[in-house]
């Protein structure tokens, strides 16, 4: 395969490099596993054989993720929240309103969480050889324990340092590949990440689980496995498949994480058509997202009311409320509803969420106020522009459980800011009103 330019696409303040080949009637964004490397694909038979066989149906985006292959180098480990802005930032950059997209292995998790986030972009979901969760828990018992999965980050660092390592490494994902592919991969390994930030991005995978985005995919979805894959058991794919409503889920008979040459022409008689079926299909509005609410209260107005009086009071309120929005402006939250002393506001991202949060703690305190916060993020209801549901109810209730200056998160906030350092101090199981069930909430304690 010819190498197409690589060109750059500004993510914050990082620059992902990106690749398009392909001029067909709709567009397929790629998202790489682990690590990859845009200008080394064309030596790899299996992933040239994959690339070109999209392009002749379609104008195909793929990059590299932040912190690996030709996108800049970034300090700490990136979060899902983080890459999935990158496949936004990479789309605009590449005119693409709208797009499929291919997550294929740990691409499959950040691909997940963008089509929920984002479901006005994102025209179809193939989801090849991944996992939405890498640990071993009871209600999914396929996945590794936490010794397992540390001993295989050990021998992935060992496999860089030490010669032909990578390419033994690489040859478990596809035993039956040929000697040049296994080489090229290695190489793309080799010069697409360091020993130390594969071991990094390694530790931050252990961590992921966002099983309770599924249900918030509404996208037409095509999950496809290998049944012998020696790198990510099958029962992953069932799994993320039965898990997504109405997903499509074939299963080949191969032994393949990595798919070879030979495995692509299966894929892709498997992928293609779902694509332009897709493609053809009429973009409906979207009626469900998953979002990151937060609710603001300030704390004992009524009484800080009394105490100044009606004119000082009005005041003060005006300056906390240009503080919340300053900082709403600031880590892209939307404004949706202000009632009285509080506020009501939506993020397509948790961690921006938290910062913001913390920040609006600090700022309202500059003018002698404390507020208490909530967030939580989970399905909402799309309506006039304004998001409803139970995840809402979820968010108002955290608020109202949170003690003076706190930032109080549900459990599924924390799960999907794994690896952004932001710091947790459990505080139990809650019960909250008018909600079913039991909810294990978090303060966060440093960012």
């Amino acid at each position: 395969m010819d190498i197409p330019e690589t060109r750059y696409a500004r993510s914050g303040d990082v620059m992902i490099a990106y690749q398009v080949v392909g001029e067909g009637p709709f567009d397929v964004v790629v998202t790489p596993g682990t690590v990859s490397h845009v200008e080394l694909y064309s030596d790899i038979a299996g992933m040239a054989a994959l690339l070109r066989g999209l392009a002749e149906h379609a104008r195909v985006i793929f990059f590299d993720k932040r912190g690996t292959g030709l996108s800049d180098r970034v300090a700490g480990v990136p979060t899902l929240e983080e890459r999935s802005d990158d496949i936004r930032a990479v789309m605009d950059a590449a005119g693409s309103d709208r797009a499929a997209l291919f997550g294929l292995s740990e691409g499959v998790p950040m691909s997940v969480v963008f089509a929920a986030s984002h479901p006005g972009r994102v025209s179809a979901l193939v989801l090849y050889g991944g996992e939405v969760r890498t640990l071993w828990a009871p209600d999914y018992p396929f996945g590794a324990t936490e010794r397992e999965y540390r001993k295989a980050i050990e021998e992935k660092f060992d496999a860089f340092v030490t010669p032909g390592g990578l390419e033994e490494m690489v040859r478990s994902g596809f035993p039956s590949a040929a000697e040049d592919e296994v080489r090229a991969w290695a190489r793309v390994f080799r010069y697409g990440a360091s020993p130390a930030s594969l071991e990094a991005l390694e530790r931050m995978n252990m961590a992921i689980d966002v099983r309770e985005v599924l249900p918030v995919v509404g996208v037409p979805t095509l999950v496809v496995h290998q049944r012998g894959d020696p790198w990510v058991r099958v029962e992953s794919g069932r799994y993320l498949a039965g898990h997504i409503a109405a997903a499509a889920y074939v299963e080949l008979d191969g032994d393949e994480h990595i798919p070879t040459a030979a495995f692509v022409p299966q894929l892709l008689a498997q992928v293609v058509p779902f694509l332009q079926d897709a493609a053809g299909r009429e973009a409906p509005e979207p009626d469900k997202v998953l979002a990151t609410v937060l609710f603001s209260d300030i704390v004992d107005s009524t009484t800080r009311a009394a105490e100044l009086g009606d004119t000082r009071w009005r005041q003060l309120l005006g300056e906390h409320h240009a503080c919340v929005r300053r900082q709403l402006a600031r880590f892209r939250g939307v404004e949706l509803d202000t009632a009285g002393d509080g506020f009501f506001a939506r993020f397509d991202g948790p961690a921006r969420a938290i910062r913001c949060a913390l920040a609006i703690r600090d700022a309202v305190r500059e003018v002698g106020l404390q507020v208490r916060l909530g967030l939580h993020t989970g399905e909402c209801e799309v309506l006039d522009a304004k998001v409803t549901g139970i995840a809402v109810a979820i968010g108002a209730r955290v608020a109202a459980r949170a003690a003076a200056g706190e930032v109080l998160v549900s459990q599924t906030v924390k799960d999907l800011v794994a690896g952004s350092g932001i710091g947790f101090e459990d505080r139990g199981l809650a019960e909250l009103k008018g909600v079913p069930g039991q909810w294990r909430l978090y303060s966060v304690t440093s960012c």
